[in-house]
C-alpha cells in the first residue's frame, strides 16, 4: 500500500512538473497561461482575412526621447476605436516598489491611484485594416512567463507577426538623418543592412526574449531601434517616433496617418534650432558632432561605430546640464498610451467596461 501511495505521489508530483514546464519545440502545449485575460469574441478580428501583426511597446527601457511612448500613444490617438482585447495580470509581473504607481494627495485624502495597466488593443489603421498593439510597463519579472502569455494572444488571435520599436542614445547630432538599427528573428525580414559589423554584449528586455522565443516557435518577429541624439535623449523626440511609426507602416503594410506627429517633430525641432542660436557654447558641440559624424560616414573603416567615437565629446549627461533651462520650458512628457480612452478600463474580472461600440464581447 505504501509503495503504491508513493507511486501515486511521484504521478502527481511528475504531472504537477509537466503541467509547469514550457515546450519551446511547439508540438504540444499541457495548460494555457493564466496570466493573460482574452476576449472571447472579437467579431472585427474573427471575420479578417489577411496577414495580422502586432506592435509592441513596452515602457522603462529602450525608450530614449520617448520615441516609443510617443508612437504607441498617436497609433491610440491615430485609430478610430482601441477596444482592449487582452489584459495581462501586471500584479504577476510589476515590482511596485521600484516603480510606484502615482496617487494624488487632495488636501486631506488620495485619489487618483495610477493602476499599471499591461494590455493589448485592437486598432485600425486608415484604411480600416485592423492590427493589435501591446503596451504598457516592461515587466520586471517573470519574462518567461510573459513571453508565454504572449505567445497565447499571438495564437488565439492568428498574428502573423510581432513588431517592437525601441530607441536609444547615441553620440549623433540631431541636424543629420535620424538611423536606425533593424533586427528580426527571420533573416528574411531584414532588407537594410544593419550599421554594426561585430557583435554588442548589451542588456536584455523583454522584448528581446519575446522575439527570441517566438523564433522558438516558429513565429516571425521583427523590430526597430531610433538612435536618438544623447544630449535630447530626455526630451519627447517625435522625429523618432515617425522614423519607427513609418517602418511599422512598411514592415506591417499598414497606413498610418502621421500628420499631426510630423507637425510635433517640426515643432520640436524649432524650438531645439531656437535654443541653439542662443547659446553658442551648446551649437559649438553640435558642430563638433556634425563633423564627426560626416568624418564617420566617410571613413571607410567597418569596425568603428557611434557608440564608442575616437574623438572626445562632451558625455551625454554634460549637454544635458547646458539644456536644463531648455528643457524646463518644455512639455514634462506624453500622455501613456496605456491610459487609453476612460471608459475601456477593465472591470475586477478584467473584461472591458461598457464602452458602447468599443466592446468586442464578453471576455473568458
Amino acid at each position: 500500500m505504501w509503495n503504491i501511495f508513493r507511486s501515486r505521489r511521484g504521478e502527481q508530483q511528475e504531472l504537477a512538473s509537466t503541467r509547469a514546464q514550457v515546450d519551446r519545440t511547439g508540438e504540444h502545449r499541457v495548460a494555457r497561461s493564466k496570466l493573460v485575460h482574452i476576449v472571447d469574441s472579437v467579431p472585427a478580428l474573427d471575420d479578417h482575412v489577411g496577414p495580422l501583426v502586432m506592435v509592441q511597446v513596452l515602457d522603462g527601457f529602450l525608450d530614449a526621447g520617448n520615441a516609443s511612448a510617443l508612437a504607441a500613444q498617436h497609433l491610440v490617438d491615430a485609430s478610430t476605436s482601441a477596444p482592449v482585447v487582452a489584459t495581462f495580470d501586471v500584479d504577476a509581473f510589476h515590482d511596485y516598489r521600484a516603480r510606484r504607481p502615482p496617487v494624488t494627495f487632495a488636501r486631506d485624502h488620495y485619489e487618483d491611484y495610477e493602476t499599471p495597466r499591461l494590455v493589448v488593443r485592437l486598432l485600425r489603421d486608415t484604411g480600416g485594416t485592423p492590427y493589435l498593439l501591446l503596451h504598457g510597463p516592461e515587466p520586471d519579472n517573470r519574462w518567461e512567463a510573459f513571453a508565454r502569455a504572449v505567445r497565447d494572444v499571438v495564437e488565439r488571435f492568428g498574428v502573423d507577426k510581432v513588431i517592437s520599436l525601441g530607441s536609444v542614445p547615441m553620440a549623433v547630432p540631431h541636424t543629420r538623418p535620424l538611423t536606425l538599427t533593424h533586427h528580426a528573428n527571420n533573416p528574411e525580414l531584414v532588407t537594410v543592412e544593419s550599421p554594426w559589423s561585430g557583435e554588442l554584449r548589451v542588456p536584455s528586455s523583454a522584448q528581446v526574449l519575446v522575439e527570441l522565443r517566438l523564433k522558438d516557435w516558429g513565429r516571425d518577429a521583427q523590430g526597430f531601434v531610433a538612435h536618438i541624439p544623447h544630449y535630447l535623449a530626455q526630451l519627447d523626440y517625435p522625429h523618432a517616433s515617425v522614423a519607427l511609426l513609418e517602418q511599422v507602416e512598411l514592415a506591417g503594410r499598414l497606413t498610418i496617418d502621421l500628420t499631426d506627429l510630423r507637425a510635433e517633430a517640426d515643432s520640436r525641432d524649432a524650438e531645439i534650432t531656437s535654443y541653439l542660436e542662443g547659446n553658442a557654447e551648446v551649437a559649438e558641440v553640435v558642430h563638433a558632432l556634425e563633423r564627426q559624424y560626416d568624418a564617420f560616414q566617410r571613413s571607410e573603416d567597418s569596425g568603428s561605430n557611434l557608440l564608442a567615437p575616437n574623438q572626445p565629446l562632451p558625455t551625454g549627461e554634460e549637454l544635458g546640464r547646458e539644456f536644463e533651462r531648455f528643457l524646463a520650458g518644455l512639455d514634462d512628457g506624453p500622455r501613456r498610451a496605456d491610459d487609453g480612452p476612460a471608459d475601456d478600463k477593465p472591470d475586477e474580472s478584467g473584461e472591458p467596461g461598457d464602452g458602447g461600440d468599443d466592446s468586442e464581447g464578453p471576455a473568458r
